[in-house]
């Protein structure tokens, strides 16, 4: 088949690298002309994506995978196009399709019949069916459900592992047609592979949910569980440490019955999906006033962890504090929406100098971020952990020299380690 790619980031590009290892013709489409470049000289241009260096440096010289800024170059006539454009909400959940629907006029443009369009990006419920038709149709001319069909199947990958996701989880596909369920299943058991997984009460595979509504609210609702999860995890962290109690150990405890999961709790919730997507979900719902709710105590952790320092150091005005990690997780080069925006804010408003350390950063590209960078050795009054890169677990007093008080957001430094220093743990005395 002809594909085209619609959105080269972190999830488009190691799409477009899977379906042309699967032996079809790839065009991959991006507005920023450094991307392009760098997937026709077949080099990743970010790091940190396992196997998508060796695909790229497979898969373009073999001709199988391109890159293009000129949607001309790649719709028409595709069988296929997938589209995985950013979707950015505010605050009050308000959605900005700006992006998308520039690429979803351009996409109209040069639209031909015969064509299969699957949106990828995660949407609020109806976004398919009553906006990307009508704008396909009356940019294009075209018909849906007679000359093209349209989908959608959100990407359910996270970055740095997206090639071992995609085989791993079903692939979920909501229509708005049976014809188009059918094309989109053929497409979709064509360009990926899935492995057993005899936990599902159905074959691992193409999973048809029967309109393009369900789909939307599929991704939106296994989202949206896991930040109403984690916000339970962190009210009962708060109320464990305020009575001497270690949470970690509650909640080891409660999931050894099978029927409860509860998640760990956290400085913060951070990334494109978890702390972004329970927004999408109250444009739709503006009642659901759990998930609101979840949504606030999650957003307030940042805050309450630098309250647990201060309570445990004193007052923090001038005092040097380094906030260990800039990612929003652990070994990933990731910064959106990470808690150590809103943690360095606190400190700030506490008196606090913060400073920032990250192995995967340079000093220079924290300083474009709007945080002071920290390097190990240095003298410092307290530390707090923000993000969970494998590199913190060995940290000693001497990497930080002079460090009095330590907050542990993710629960990974080992007490033995910090004789004499106060070591403090989010969830527990």
């Amino acid at each position: 088949m002809r594909i085209a790619v619609i959105g080269l980031g972190k999830i488009g590009l190691p799409l477009a690298a899977q379906f042309a290892s699967r032996g079809h013709d790839v065009v991959g489409l991006d507005v920023d002309r450094r991307v392009v470049d760098h997937v026709n000289t077949g080099t990743e241009p970010f790091p940190g994506e396992a196997g998508l260096g060796e695909a790229l440096a497979t898969l373009v010289p073999q001709g199988r995978l391109r890159a293009s800024t000129d949607y001309a170059d790649g719709v028409p006539g595709a069988d296929a196009i997938v589209l995985v454009v950013p979707l950015f909400v505010d605050d009050e959940a308000r959605p900005d399709f700006r992006w998308l629907d520039a690429a979803t006029d351009e996409l109209a443009r040069h639209l031909t019949p015969g064509t299969l369009v699957s949106y990828e990006t995660t949407l609020p419920v109806g976004t398919t069916r009553e906006r990307w038709k009508p704008m396909l149709e009356k940019g294009s001319g075209l018909l849906e459900g007679v000359d093209f069909h349209l989908v959608f199947s959100p990407e359910r990958v996270l970055t740095g592992r997206v090639f071992a996701d995609l085989r791993k989880y079903p692939k979920l596909v909501g229509a708005l047609r049976t014809e188009g369920a059918e094309r989109a299943r053929a497409f979709y058991e064509s360009v990926l592979e899935f492995d057993q997984r005899p936990d599902l009460a159905r074959p691992n595979g193409v999973w048809d949910l029967g309109s393009a509504e369900a789909g939307e609210f599929a991704k939106l609702a296994e989202t949206t569980y896991r930040d109403v999860n984690i916000g339970l995890a962190n009210q009962f962290a708060r109320f464990a440490a305020a009575n001497g109690i270690d949470v970690h150990q509650v909640i080891e405890a409660s999931n050894s019955q099978p029927y409860s999961h509860i998640h760990r709790p956290g400085i913060a919730v951070g990334g494109h999906c978890i702390p972004v997507y329970p927004r999408l979900y109250l444009w739709n719902d503006p009642d659901a006033s759990v998930v609101r709710a979840a949504r606030q105590a999650n957003a307030d952790m940042p805050a309450y962890t630098v309250g647990v320092l201060a309570g445990a150091h004193g007052d923090l005005t001038g005092a040097r504090v380094v906030v260990l990690g800039a990612a929003y997780r652990g070994g990933v080069k990731e910064t959106a929406f990470s808690g150590v925006f809103p943690t360095v804010h606190a400190l700030r408003a506490a008196g606090a100098v913060p400073l920032v350390h990250d192995p995967l950063y340079t000093d220079d590209e924290l300083r474009s971020l709007g945080l002071e960078p920290y390097r190990t050795g240095q003298p410092v009054d307290a530390a707090v952990l923000q993000a969970d890169h494998a590199e913190y677990a060995g940290l000693g007093p001497a990497d930080l020299p002079g460090v009095r008080t330590i907050v542990d957001g993710r629960r990974m430094l080992d007490a033995e380690n910090w004789a004499g220093v106060q070591l403090r743990v989010v969830g527990a005395p």
